[in-house]
């Protein structure tokens, strides 16, 4: 089976994850899929093979050297995003995109138009892969998974090139903010690894926000509005005060590269009381740390002018990995070098998001991350031009070579 095969079979699997169920993996599907990789390796004579209760699953690629070489890894996630449905996922392939747009569902006049969607334009005369409009299609993750898989399968073909132990894991509910909190690190046994869960083609990544939130309710007191003067206190409209307080400009609609924000994600109330709901993201750990305070500032000032009307709870979620990376840049270099010896144009770019990546560098694995290729993630409007995974999948055979030869 190929690359673009195993690709089209991956996102056949419903593998959305779902905050809310308290389980592990979070969604059934995701063990199903797992399962199926798990018999796909045994294909593939893969050793040490260990597929968890909780839905991680690792296998081993052993040296074909008796050079001494370090053991790297390669990582990618078997859910796909919430935000919208992954069932019944009906991909379809644009062979030779001539440009301008492409009917993704005529029925319901779903178009996905460079107008829109300028990246396109990148793409013309490349064999395309779409949803039907109904779906997200699933590159994020599927398409690194098949990536890694291809490139282990090459390689086990392929022993004129020489590497040492190679490891590689699928986990599950990355997309939920938790693919790293069970990934056994130690069991793992790598040197360093690298995600296979970046974007377009070329980007690779060891810099992402640091990231909390915070969630700040407000107690009001309701009283017959005929009756109410000096007695009501409306939570919902202190909380709108509230919300008035923070730049206008620092939010995720006016920011772009390194700046950060402050994401109102939720706002539930009545009278008497009101919650809101923010994600705090800044790449700057002191800034980070700022954003924090000045909400806690902002609750004070609220407190002064309503006693006890206001808390905040704030819970921090994760931390730019730039900090473990960077004593040992060398792994990014080796990545940079890769994408340039199979003709990709290394784009260094900052996360404007998290990544299994962060967390398991926190957890003593550095674990840059690469694109996969896919574009519009989470969405309808999804697509993954072919050429770009088959790229994805020739930088991890070449980042095992320059390892080994080093």
């Amino acid at each position: 089976m190929n690359l673009v095969d195993r690709f089209l079979q991956y996102v056949k699997f419903d593998t959305q994850s779902d905050e809310l169920t308290n389980l592990w993996p979070s969604t059934p599907g995701q063990m199903v899929f797992a399962q199926h990789l798990e018999g796909e390796l045994a294909d593939l004579g893969l050793e040490d093979i260990y597929l968890d209760d909780n839905g991680y699953l690792m296998a081993t690629l052993p040296a074909n050297t008796d050079k001494p070489v370090p053991t790297i890894g390669f990582i990618a996630h078997l859910d796909t995003s919430p935000d919208m449905s992954g069932r019944h996922v009906s991909p379809r392939i644009i062979e030779n995109y001539p440009g301008g747009d492409i009917v993704l569902n005529k029925e319901k006049n779903i178009i996905l138009s460079p107008r829109e969607f300028p990246e396109l334009d990148h793409y013309k005369g490349q064999a395309l892969i779409v949803t039907d409009g109904n779906t997200l299609l699933g590159a994020d993750d599927k398409a690194g998974i098949a990536e890694i898989i291809s490139a282990i399968d090459y390689l086990k073909k392929h022993p004129e090139i020489k590497h040492g132990k190679i490891r590689i894991a699928f986990n599950p509910d990355e997309e939920i903010g938790q693919g790293a909190h069970k990934f056994d690190v130690e069991r793992f046994g790598c040197d360093w690894a690298y995600t296979m869960d970046g974007g377009e083609i070329g980007e690779l990544e060891y810099e992402n926000f640091n990231a909390a939130s915070a969630k700040i309710t407000f107690t009001g007191r309701n009283v017959h509005p005929g009756y109410a003067k000096h007695k009501l206190i409306n939570s919902i409209r202190i909380a709108n005060q509230f919300m008035a307080m923070l730049p206008r400009w620092e939010t995720p609609e006016h920011t772009e590269g390194y700046e950060g924000f402050y994401h109102l994600v939720s706002i539930e109330g009545s009278v008497e009381k009101t919650s809101i709901t923010y994600i705090i993201r800044d790449h700057d750990r002191d800034r980070f740390e700022r954003r924090k305070k000045e909400l806690e500032h902002l609750v004070r000032k609220v407190n002064n002018e309503f006693p006890n009307c206001a808390e905040i709870e704030i819970k921090d979620q994760y931390y730019n990995m730039r900090e473990k990376i960077e004593p040992v840049k060398y792994i990014v270099d080796i990545a940079e070098q890769a994408m340039r010896n199979v003709d990709v144009t290394p784009h260094v770019v900052p996360i404007r998001g998290g990544t299994d990546g962060a967390q398991l560098s926190f957890k003593g694995l550095p674990c840059p991350n690469i694109f996969a290729g896919g574009l519009n993630f989470h969405g309808r409007y999804e697509f993954v031009p072919i050429r770009s995974m088959e790229k994805a999948m020739e930088v991890i055979v070449e980042i095992v070579r320059i390892v080994a030869s080093r």
